[in-house]
């Protein structure tokens, strides 16, 4: 489990909910359900995490605040 705000919305575009953490640039998943998208973005986070570990990125710490987006 990872503490990296989640923004969770419904897309009339793909026709699916798109999850997206946005302190790790480009990081997002989709699912058909709120829970499955919620599912694939903790697997997205995982993944984002291990590859800029992988290549020796740096990884931005958890604000643990509500993000202000404009």
């Amino acid at each position: 489990m990872h503490k990296y705000e989640t923004i969770l919305y419904w897309s009339n575009e793909d026709g699916a909910f798109v999850a997206e953490a946005p302190e790790l640039p480009g990081c997002a998943a989709h699912g058909h359900t709120q829970q499955a998208a919620l599912e694939h973005i903790n697997e997205a986070v995982d993944l984002w995490l291990e590859t800029a570990r992988e290549f020796g990125d740096p990884i931005p710490e958890p604000k643990g605040e509500r993000l202000m987006l404009a």
